[in-house]
């Protein structure tokens, strides 16, 4: 699967809990169609010492959020936009803004 979202992208959370917050996409998942974002969707999680590797306590970390709940930011027109594919003259396929059609990668 071809996902329009994709790593060190800025996006906009539109849903949720966090909704309105913009954050750098960390990891990607295309196969669950989730994404991890910087500072959005953060979750406590109990962790047990392992030995000196781990420290035992609770800690805040981001957890995946659905696809459908983030739209990608142009980095050229600082807009929400939806993602279009284009093939350039080389036969190369990139993304596309739809709002200024400028070429996201």
């Amino acid at each position: 699967m071809i996902l329009k979202i994709r790593r060190n992208d800025v996006v906009l959370v539109i849903a949720g809990k966090d909704r309105g917050k913009r954050g750098k996409v960390r990891l990607a998942f295309p196969t669950k169609e989730r994404v991890i974002v910087e500072g959005v969707n953060m979750i406590k999680k109990h962790s047990r010492a392992r030995g000196v590797v781990r420290q035992a306590g609770i800690i805040e970390r981001e957890a995946p959020i659905h696809l459908s709940n983030v739209m990608l930011v142009c980095n050229k027109c600082d807009r929400t936009t939806r993602v279009g594919f284009r093939f350039l003259e080389d036969g190369s396929k990139v993304r596309v803004c739809h709002s200024c059609r400028e070429v996201i990668d």
